[in-house]
């Protein structure tokens, strides 16, 4: 594509879809996101691929449900090998770049066993998840293997804020009538305004360093992935933020004795959790939903001062926006708190996309209804830069149909998301060995079914039942329902997502086999005439003939040493 659009790719951590005003919330007010809904589509029905931060993040950026890049959870390296979103736009020319949050973990053993170093061009992307790091920020606190020292506390310091981690004393602590810190870490702390003033907040110095990045990027086509670490934990905002909410100003929370009364194993465990015991107090939301509240007003305020820097720069007419969250938040919601499950708190994301294209014309200011997955944003801005289609490696699909008006007949009718609980306490208490505590979701549009191995399943009907009150997993009246949706779970795991290096063009159009045969591979032949039968007309092409223009240059650099 002679000039194509930037990409301006913005993720929340822990974001709610309905914690947002274009998506229905009565007292937060977000006009600033809600604008970039009113330029593009706001797709109603998006999920994530996993409900926690680093197997969501890891379908994000490879485009591949989680279990096919197998990075299930936080501390899961994702492999060295698994192409992301910056490895497909890099042969293309597009700078792509990250400022904020990954929670990647880097394959170092695959890296060592490979000979690639660490701080080399490739071993930093490679352990970067294919971004260029021009700012990562994943937080930091005592135990953290990140950063111990990020550019943030450095500016933190600059500015007079001081200490060990000013991250932690300062952004995420309040201050007592003493003077003594009160740290974020603790809920009750949650409405204590931070200590740290709002413009110099983590949220607010992100935007800035995004601002950074674009203006350095100036005439260069670029992807930018903004990712905020706010509204997840610590729970905690500066001042005004602290103090524009209070707690009726929140959803009502949604919960039922009758989910406590002989629950399905694993949701029992959850519920059992210290973080889900202490979201089911009252007295805890009501300290941690004002805060949850004012970061997600900052967040909003800061994205508009963002998009005020595009229009002054005349950059919002050539970038292509996506807003979107990693996974929810229980808040207190079915005796949860966190994530983790696949309750729509947790599960469903919001998923905003502008796409500036006259193209998208017809569909600026709606709504979609569409089932989409968070796989589908890889192929969506491959599409968007001009990139050639990639099915042979990506699960997800591009979500241009949708927002030129153009949908297929053959679009999905339901979609996936996986959660591996090997890492929670919920495995030993249920005494499960490590390799079968996967839980899979399939959710078609009104049923979702949740397989569990080792237990029964979970079903809910979201038509009768929206608020997923009324497990219907062994309730006999359901078992044909039951098994329609596992066949669904069984015909998706059947779907090959492993052979991602020949593409699928070059078994379409090539007679592997008369190519095998001219190349001296002589197999069933008889003699000499059968042969010279099959070779009538025949013209033959290399083996694997390359109609992929991108892994044909990436060859011919290879061939010639580069």
């Amino acid at each position: 594509m002679a000039n194509p659009p930037n990409i301006l790719f913005i993720m929340c951590d822990q974001l709610r879809w309905d914690y947002l005003s274009c998506y229905g919330h009565p007292n937060l007010k977000t006009p600033h996101i809600d604008g970039i809904a009113a330029r593009g589509v706001q797709f109603n029905r998006a999920y994530c691929q996993s409900p926690v931060c680093g197997a969501s993040r890891m379908s994000f950026y490879t485009g591949r449900y989680v279990n096919s890049h197998g990075a299930s959870w936080n501390f899961v390296p994702l492999r060295i090998g698994e192409q992301t979103l910056g490895d497909h736009l890099r042969p293309l020319g597009i700078r792509t770049a990250l400022v904020g949050k990954t929670h990647m973990r880097a394959d170092y053993m695959g890296m060592a066993r490979l000979g690639i170093q660490a701080k080399s061009p490739e071993g930093v992307f490679a352990s970067e998840c294919g971004f260029e790091p021009f700012e990562r920020d994943d937080g930091v606190h005592p135990s953290s293997s990140h950063d111990p020292n990020p550019k943030y506390n450095q500016y933190l310091r600059g500015k007079g804020f001081g200490g060990e981690n000013p991250w932690e004393d300062w952004a995420n602590s309040a201050e007592g009538p003493d003077g003594e810190l009160l740290s974020g870490w603790y809920l009750e702390h949650a409405h204590l305004p931070a200590r740290v003033p709002a413009e110099h907040s983590e949220t607010a110095y992100i935007t800035g360093r995004a601002m950074d990045f674009i203006s350095e990027a100036d005439e260069e086509p670029w992807c930018l992935h903004l990712s905020y670490i706010k509204p997840h934990w610590p729970y905690m905002t500066p001042a005004p933020y602290s103090d524009m909410y209070c707690p009726d100003d929140a959803l009502p929370i949604v919960r039922d004795e009758s989910e406590k009364d002989n629950p399905h194993p694993v949701y029992g465990e959850f519920q059992k959790l210290k973080i889900s015991q202490a979201m089911s107090r009252d007295e805890v939301r009501n300290s941690v939903l004002p805060a949850y509240m004012g970061m997600i007003k900052q967040i909003d305020d800061e994205i508009g001062r963002l998009i005020n820097f595009l229009k002054e720069r005349g950059q919002m007419d050539n970038t292509m926006i996506i807003f979107t969250s990693d996974h929810g938040d229980y808040l207190g919601d079915h005796w949860m708190g966190e994530k983790d499950l696949f309750h729509e708190p947790s599960v469903r994301i919001p998923f905003i996309l502008y796409d500036p294209s006259p193209a998208a014309d017809k569909t600026r200011g709606t709504t979609s209804n569409e089932l989409i997955e968070a796989i589908d944003l890889v192929p969506t801005i491959l599409q968007a830069v001009g990139g050639y289609p990639q099915p042979h490696i990506l699960d997800g699909r591009a979500l241009q149909p949708l927002i030129h008006d153009e949908k297929p007949d053959d679009w999905r009718t339901y979609v996936i998301s996986e959660y591996d609980y090997a890492f929670m306490n919920a495995r030993m208490d249920l005494d499960m060995p490590p390799r079968e505590c996967w839980l899979r979701m399939v959710f078609d549009g009104r049923y979702k079914y949740v397989m569990s191995n080792g237990f029964r399943p979970m079903l809910f009907d979201l038509e009768v039942d929206p608020n997923e009150f009324n497990d219907l997993g062994d309730d006999p009246e359901f078992e044909q329902e039951r098994i329609r949706l596992d066949r669904l779970l069984f015909e998706w795991a059947l779907k090959p997502r492993q052979r991602v290096t020949i593409t699928d063009g070059m078994l379409e159009n090539t007679d592997v086999q008369r190519n095998i045969a001219e190349a001296g591979i002589l197999i069933g032949y008889s003699n000499k005439e059968e042969l010279a039968e099959v070779r009538k007309g025949w013209k033959p092409k290399p083996i694997f003939a390359t109609f992929n223009p991108v892994w044909s240059k990436a060859q011919n650099k290879l061939k010639k040493g580069g």
